[in-house]
């Protein structure tokens, strides 16, 4: 299973929610929470679902839900701790 880094969050999140929505994601931005982005929660459940079908990575929609910020979403996603952060 490959590793989501974080240019394929920021192409992912960019594709769901429009180039327009949100603010750019960068290392900076790791720790900002999504809201804080302008990322709803739609935006983070869509995203989920396109990380699974690229990537074949289940995210469980509570658990997408708990994680609050790109670096927690990316810690998800690779398999590290459940999210809340």
């Amino acid at each position: 299973m490959a590793s989501l880094g974080i240019e394929d969050l920021r192409r992912i999140l960019v594709a769901c929610a429009g180039a327009d929505e949100g603010a750019e994601l960068t290392d900076a931005a790791l720790d900002t929470p999504f809201e804080e982005l302008g990322y709803d929660s739609l935006a983070l459940m869509e995203t989920a679902a396109a990380i699974q079908q690229e990537f074949g990575i289940e995210l469980p929609d509570e658990d997408v839900a708990g994680a609050r910020t790109p670096r927690a979403l990316l810690r998800l996603a690779n398999g590290g701790a459940r999210a809340g952060g």
